[in-house]
């Protein structure tokens, strides 16, 4: 039996179908092809009753996060208002939805907003309190001076207190700099399992500066960490282009201009994950309590590219600097990573991870980290890595490739994501897969990732669907719900 419901406004439709009622679902289906809009074909689930919803329907976007879009009670949906994810220098709403009645509530507004910033994007959930943060960028952005990748920083929100923005790192682009505030752009904000730390990828405003005088400098993307316990005041210039910050934070990878071919050097650290709830097992049996999974991109003896899983392990205490190595960095040179910090290589493939952008995840116990490559057809599939012994599994065997970032279920059994116009699970054990949700059209497809609640019974994902008074598209949250697998 299959439950499809909508909510619009104070609308609810339910069409709960059974046995009984086999004749009038065929001639449904042969008048409209298949209930939910822009789906090109009829659909028939091979396992267990669920729902398909609808949440959103008025004519704006609705993106979501690649990750922890969920409330802590699974009540909310946060998000925000872009159309195209290309779009966050001219969005200026946090909105939220309730999964159960469809409500709609703000959470914030930027001031001044325009095509060239300030913009927010990119909103996640807290996983053990009413609290999101999400992309902002500077707030003084203009036609001159917009908003870029060296200039954002991480907002949080209460859900208590909408509309009042907490800056969570500090930034400080004016010489001597700060220990504890970085120098950019902080993005893509991503929430430890605790709720505690929050780690991010990042470029720096400095550095973005120097390069521009000398080719031989490059801002070069990396991943941070933002830490409780240790706020970071600045005194206020005027500018707005300095914040001071609630929380500690540093970056945590080394990257370098010149990575030696064949080496395990990086000139690039990006799109992480945290490992595991509470960390990893390592393979001399000893606990590491807090690591990120993260993407580096190394230089093969024939000098190409190629990007490789990598993994840091992070000391309990990241505000203690190396020798001769400031946290905060030099007017001539990039910050430095904390005293203890560990960074290690762990795949070595012969062509890398390959296919659409995605974040590295983690299975809860810490155990394998999944990420995309290509099999031996060429399709993209999902791949796992042990965080022990290295070995490498393919996770998925589909005849379609893997259209974007993946989640795994909170239980560890499950993977979910897109593929072939649709939302797939794929059982971690098995490597069985089921596609969840008919192949929608090209024009009304889905796009981003697929997310689970943080009970697992519900997935979150996006679609584009055609407004039938303009004829434009607007990308809307549509959630899965019970007995998925």
């Amino acid at each position: 039996m299959i439950n499809i419901i909508f909510f619009k406004k104070s609308l609810k439709l339910n069409l709960v179908y059974n046995e009984s009622m086999i004749c009038k679902l065929c001639l449904l289906l042969t008048m409209y092809v298949w209930i939910l809009p822009g789906f090109s074909q009829p659909f028939s689930p091979n396992h267990g009753q669920f729902k398909i919803m609808q949440l959103t329907f008025d004519t704006s976007g609705h993106t979501i996060h690649n990750t922890q879009c969920f409330s802590p009670d699974d009540n909310w949906i946060v998000f925000d208002t872009r159309n195209n994810d290309t779009m966050i220098a001219a969005t200026g709403n946090i909105v939220m939805v309730n999964t159960q009645t469809g409500e709609i509530r703000k959470l914030y507004d930027t001031k001044h907003q325009t095509l060239y910033g300030p913009g927010v994007g990119a909103a996640t959930f807290s996983p053990v309190t009413n609290r999101i943060i999400f992309i902002h960028g500077i707030r003084n952005a203009d036609k001159n001076n917009p908003y870029g990748i060296t200039r954002r920083t991480g907002i949080a929100i209460d859900i208590a207190k909408p509309f009042h923005p907490i800056f969570m790192d500090a930034r400080d682009i004016t010489p001597p700099f700060t220990p504890g505030a970085l120098r950019g752009g902080t993005h893509a904000h991503n929430w430890s399992a605790d709720g505690k730390w929050i780690s991010f990828t990042y470029n720096d405003y400095i550095m973005q500066q120097l390069e521009k005088k000398d080719s031989a400098v490059k801002d070069l993307r990396t991943v941070g960490v933002m830490v409780p316990g240790h706020p970071v005041q600045l005194a206020y210039d005027g500018s707005e282009e300095n914040n001071s910050g609630e929380m500690f934070a540093v970056v945590v990878t080394k990257v370098t201009e010149t990575p030696g071919p064949g080496s395990d050097e990086i000139d690039r650290a990006f799109d992480e994950g945290w490992i595991g709830t509470k960390g990893y097992k390592k393979n001399d049996g000893s606990w590491q309590h807090r690591a990120i999974a993260f993407q580096g991109e190394v230089i093969n003896l024939d000098g190409t590219k190629k990007t490789e899983v990598f993994i840091v392990d992070l000391p309990e205490d990241l505000t203690k600097a190396n020798p001769g190595e400031p946290l905060e960095g030099t007017i001539s040179s990039r910050p430095n990573v904390p005293a203890g910090v560990a960074q290690r290589r762990i795949t070595y493939t012969s062509n890398g991870i390959e296919g659409p952008r995605h974040w590295l995840r983690s299975a809860p116990d810490g155990h394998l980290i999944a990420f995309l490559s290509k099999d031996n057809q060429g399709i993209i599939q999902l791949f796992g890595v042990t965080t022990d012994s290295e070995k490498i599994t393919q996770l998925t065997f589909n005849s379609n490739s893997v259209q974007g970032s993946f989640n795994f279920s909170p239980d560890g059994t499950h993977i979910a994501y897109l593929a072939d116009n649709s939302v797939f699970v794929t059982d971690i054990k098995t490597h069985k897969s089921k596609r969840l949700t008919p192949r929608a059209s090209d024009e009304e497809n889905v796009i981003g990732s697929v997310v689970w609640s943080n009970q697992g019974s519900m997935l979150a994902f996006n679609k584009y669907i055609k407004d039938k008074k303009t004829g434009k598209l607007f990308l809307q949250i549509f959630i899965l719900k019970d007995n998925l697998l």
